[in-house]
């Protein structure tokens, strides 16, 4: 993947996470445990997340962790929430951040590569991250599409919301309360990005 085919990365997060992002950024999860906060994350993804350390010497816990493509597996697994969700569009600009880190794939898949961004992006398989589906007839071929399309931007603690470009609500009751809540930015309701 080039760069310039990256306008923009995704965080996934509940609507009522946003006063406390505008506040204090978008933690990772290890600072984010030590304020009130709602999650959407996975407990058995978490749990393998929880030990994994990356060649950095930091722990996957200590990332603020970014999608280079929201409409994936995680977001297919969440889609009957849609309603209480938004995903925060992200500046590119973040590649940039000291530290940040380039994951080929799901973060906590086993076969995951990282590396240092924004050189990493090279590694990355953008025709399968943005293809419109994972599924194939080899199971194989898609598990590793579906780890593939989960592949992540790794921001060391915390995120600052200067970065914050906007976000995607699944309908006009979302993207209203998004605004009620000080979002700003380019907001708008993409149905198919929440499998709709």
């Amino acid at each position: 993947m080039r760069r310039d085919q990256l306008e923009e990365l995704h965080y996934i997060t509940p609507i009522n996470n946003i006063p406390s992002i505008l506040q204090h950024g978008i933690l990772s999860h290890k600072r984010a445990e030590r304020i009130a906060h709602e999650t959407v994350a996975l407990q058995e993804v978490q749990e393998r997340r929880k030990d994994k350390r990356l060649p950095t010497g930091k722990w996957l816990h200590d990332y603020v962790n970014l999608y280079i493509c929201a409409r994936n597996p995680m977001m297919y697994r969440r889609r009957n929430l849609h309603l209480d969700l938004c995903i925060l569009r992200i500046s590119p600009e973040v590649l940039d951040i000291r530290g940040a880190v380039v994951a080929d794939r799901n973060a906590s898949s086993e076969y995951a590569a990282f590396y240092p961004s924004p050189e990493g992006l090279r590694k990355v398989n953008g025709e399968l991250v943005f293809s419109e589906y994972w599924t194939h007839p080899d199971q194989i071929l898609e598990w590793e599409h579906k780890s593939i399309k989960c592949a992540e931007i790794l921001i060391p603690d915390r995120l600052d919301p200067s970065y914050i470009m906007g976000a995607y609500g699944s309908a006009r009751q979302s993207v209203k309360c998004l605004r009620e809540n000080e979002l700003t930015g380019n907001i708008v309701v993409d149905e198919h990005m929440f499998f709709l």
